[in-house]
C-alpha cells in the first residue's frame, strides 16, 4: 500500500534537510515542499498562527514506522506531524517508480 505522509516544518532550510535524508536512505521517492502555508493549532493552552512549509511525502505503509522514526530525530518540533493517507489508486508508472525508488 502506497502512502503520503504530510508533515509541516517551520521553515525551507528544515524541510530541505528532512526531505533530503528521507529519499537518500531510500524512505521516500520524493517529497514535495509547499512553502508559505500557515498553520492555526492549539498549544500549550494557547492558539498559536504559523507560517510553515508542508511536506508532502510519497512512500509505501512498509517504511512508514522507520519514517517516522527518522522525522522525529531530525524534527526541531517537540511533537512534529506525521499523518499517513492510503493511495488507493493512482498512476501505475507512478505507482511503479516509488517502489523502485525505495529499493
Amino acid at each position: 500500500m502506497f502512502q503520503l505522509i504530510l508533515c509541516t516544518c517551520p521553515d525551507e532550510q528544515t524541510a530541505k534537510k528532512i526531505a533530503t535524508c528521507l529519499v537518500e536512505e531510500k524512505l521516500a521517492a520524493c517529497v514535495t515542499m509547499l512553502p508559505n502555508v500557515t498553520s492555526v493549532y492549539r498549544w500549550q493552552d494557547g492558539i498559536e498562527c504559523e507560517n510553515e512549509v508542508q511536506m508532502i511525502i510519497k512512500t509505501n505503509k512498509d517504511k512508514f514506522n522507520l519514517l517516522a522514526e527518522r522525522i522525529n530525530s531530525l524534527h526541531p518540533y517537540d511533537i512534529p506531524e506525521i499523518v499517513a493517507v492510503n493511495i488507493h489508486q493512482g498512476n501505475l508508472q507512478y505507482l511503479n517508480w516509488i517502489n523502485e525508488s525505495l529499493k
